[in-house]
């Protein structure tokens, strides 16, 4: 199976695969990992969107699945030939992101960051998944129980 988790940094896709990686047999892969399989960057795609291939065309949930987690919206046009993905959008609150961005830069948020977070978090609104998740209020073992429900219900 192959989950692509999407949506604004800080908006709890990390921490929701982690909880989903306790649940079941997943390989986490985030942003541009994928460049460690090969010395140059269309060479590790290739490989990468091999194993990305074969993770969504199997619907066994006991084999080994793949999440795939981007914050760049740009990313989203690399996965479209992988219809049988689950795609879930992740968002939060604009205060809940510049809280946890902030907590990263240990409470520190400058001005230009501040602006950064709130451009990217409107990028992601339009976008589009099979399951859309609001982190503001659940805990990540919570969010990554319904991941793992949607996918053992369809």
């Amino acid at each position: 199976m192959l989950y692509i988790f999407m949506g604004a940094s800080c908006s709890g896709k990390s921490s929701a695969a982690e909880e989903l990686k306790k649940l079941n047999n997943v390989q986490i892969y985030a942003g541009k990992d994928y460049l460690r399989m090969a010395k140059n960057e269309q060479e590790a795609w290739k490989i990468f969107s091999e194993k990305l291939n074969e993770a969504s065309n199997n619907k066994d949930m006991n084999s080994q699945s793949i999440i795939y987690i981007i914050s760049e919206k740009n990313d989203i046009s690399k996965l479209q030939s992988f219809d049988n993905a689950v795609t879930i959008k992740f968002t939060a609150s604009l205060e809940i992101i510049k809280s946890r961005f902030a907590q990263r830069m240990k409470g520190n948020l400058p001005k230009p960051v501040e602006k950064m977070i709130e451009r990217q978090l409107a990028e992601w609104e339009d976008i589009n998944a099979k399951l859309c998740i609001d982190t503001s209020e659940e805990e990540p073992s919570e969010l990554a129980k319904k991941v793992f429900d949607l996918c053992n219900n369809s």
